[in-house]
């Protein structure tokens, strides 16, 4: 959990704002600590958590997150913790064992086409289940979704129409249905202008359509001057917000150092190897 972080976004694991959708992008730039950060973050504020692991492993962000303080295993088996690990499901579905037990969530494997149907079943019934932990009789606050990858969904054929109707009935259901919050993260590689070149299919237009959703984009991307080994980049923070005379949108750049237990955030030009 990123003490910096909370500070920017006015938000704490006792004290944070509920149905929102919190977009993660990254161009030419790596923003998977960001989905370490959240995932973190929500269950230290007790929040029953499903998180679509797409990319990484349940093994990969349990080690990262006891670096953090927070133990995945435990948050399994006490039912905060809802996990599904793309790679071996994807791996049981394109290679069916007689012994097979995995859920139906990756079948759309077998026909992209037929959209993410049994993919949304699979968070709606994860969202919706019991709060409370059957040894442990504990109750949960409101549901998380995360997902570390959207974009593999693209890679995996589906298209992205496909992948905003899904993330559209996601936060129908876990935003606005169960007031509870929302973080995905999208990858666009490339100069913004070569992948425009290209039209609206792809991560492109999966962005795009996703930022018209969120509440709250963070934008992470590489330093304009290149390299440095005491910044490792810079996230944009946009906030979106309805007021009395409409939808207002404010922006912050904010430059980022990655360190091994979290991550420290600077206004731009004020870190110590530039002062």
């Amino acid at each position: 959990m990123f003490t910096e972080l909370n500070s920017i976004l006015s938000s704490s694991p006792d004290s944070f704002t509920p149905g929102e959708f919190i977009l993660v992008s990254d161009r030419q730039s790596d923003a998977s600590f960001l989905i370490h950060h959240f995932l973190s973050f929500y269950l230290r504020s007790r929040c029953k958590v499903v998180f679509l692991g797409l990319v990484q492993s349940f093994r990969h962000y349990s080690a990262v997150s006891q670096r953090l303080g927070v133990s995945l295993t435990q948050a399994k088996e006490k039912g905060q913790l809802v996990f599904m690990e793309g790679l071996k499901e994807s791996l049981s579905v394109l290679i069916p064992q007689a012994d097979n037990t995995e859920s139906e969530a990756m079948n759309f494997l077998r026909d992209p086409p037929v959209g993410l149907r049994s993919l949304y079943e699979f968070v709606r019934s994860g969202a919706v289940g019991s709060g409370r932990a059957e040894e442990e009789a504990e109750e949960w606050g409101p549901p998380v979704l995360l997902v570390d990858d959207l974009s593999v969904l693209l890679s995996l054929g589906v298209n992205s129409g496909a992948v905003l109707d899904f993330s559209h009935y996601c936060r129908a259901a876990v935003c606005s249905q169960l007031q509870g919050n929302m973080v995905m993260l999208v990858r666009c590689n490339g100069e913004e202008e070569e992948e425009e070149e290209d039209g609206e299919e792809g991560a492109e237009a999966l962005l795009k359509g996703l930022t018209h959703q969120c509440s709250l984009h963070l934008h992470v991307q590489g330093l304009p001057t290149g390299y440095c080994k005491d910044i490792h980049g810079q996230v944009e923070v946009c906030w979106k917000r309805r007021q009395g005379d409409g939808p207002h949108t404010q922006r912050n750049l904010f430059q980022y150092k990655v360190h091994d237990k979290g991550a420290s955030f600077f206004p731009r030009g004020t870190s110590s190897a530039v002062l």
